[in-house]
């Protein structure tokens, strides 16, 4: 039906609703065999971009879903990265009503709702080098950028404390609301430490759902995958799949 393409007159997500049923994939050509990967990691990212749920990939129906993932597209462009022969950027749009569906037989729905936007208290230990990060200091530039870029596929935003409103040093204290002292909607409290023995960095995560708490967990990533885990698990509270 018509109406399946646009938001309700009521939705607050309405402005950029459109922009959720867009997803974006790095192949190395224009030709079919290169395109195809990217239509596939495309499905996927729209599936859960749209839905919140990551649980969804691990879906059996996932297999054959992602075999017939051209047949989903309505259309598709690419942005060269320089000349010719580097990687491109294959943006997929979809029909809402196409992808809403396909989150039916799954079981899933759309998420609609305005994605809150996360403030992100997130305490960093590295030997004896320990610091909460905030949006003021150089030093944390590479976290917030990765942090942002982790967000977008997911339609979030992420905001970092000041280091007035972070409220303290690592390991301290955060502010007694914390989300409006970043002037954000809801906090997502997090620690990332160093570890040796895995290799990589092992990150918690600690998000409050209306009273109820949430915890999550990885180990032995870099912080870029660290990032991506607590965006999803985020996504997954936020959108009422349930706990990461």
């Amino acid at each position: 039906p018509a109406s399946s393409d646009q938001a309700s007159p009521d939705q607050p997500y309405s402005s950029q609703f459109n922009d959720l049923y867009t997803a974006k994939a790095l192949v190395t050509g224009q030709g079919e065999q290169n395109r195809q990967p990217g239509f596939r990691d495309c499905l996927a990212q729209v599936l859960v971009r749209v839905s919140g749920d990551q649980r969804l990939l691990a879906r059996p129906e996932m297999a054959d879903l992602k075999a017939r993932a051209g047949s989903f597209v309505q259309s598709f462009s690419y942005h060269e990265q320089g000349t010719h022969d580097r990687p491109h950027d294959l943006t997929c749009h979809y029909a809402p009503g196409v992808i809403d569906r396909l989150l039916a037989d799954l079981g899933s729905r759309p998420w609609r709702a305005k994605r809150p936007r996360l403030a992100v208290f997130l305490d960093v230990t590295r030997y004896r080098q320990a610091f909460r990060v905030s949006r003021d200091d150089q030093r944390d530039e590479a976290m917030r950028q990765s942090f942002a870029l982790a967000a977008a596929p997911l339609a979030m935003q992420v905001v970092f404390p000041s280091a007035k409103e972070a409220g303290g040093s690592a390991r301290g204290p955060v502010p007694v609301d914390p989300a409006k002292a970043a002037g954000a909607d809801r906090p997502l409290i997090g620690t990332l430490d160093w570890s040796d023995a895995d290799h990589g960095w092992v990150a918690t995560w600690h998000l409050d759902d209306g009273g109820r708490q949430h915890v999550w967990s990885v180990r032995g990533v870099n912080f870029d995958e660290a990032f991506r885990v607590a965006v999803r698990g985020a996504a997954q509270v936020l959108s009422g799949n349930g706990t990461p």
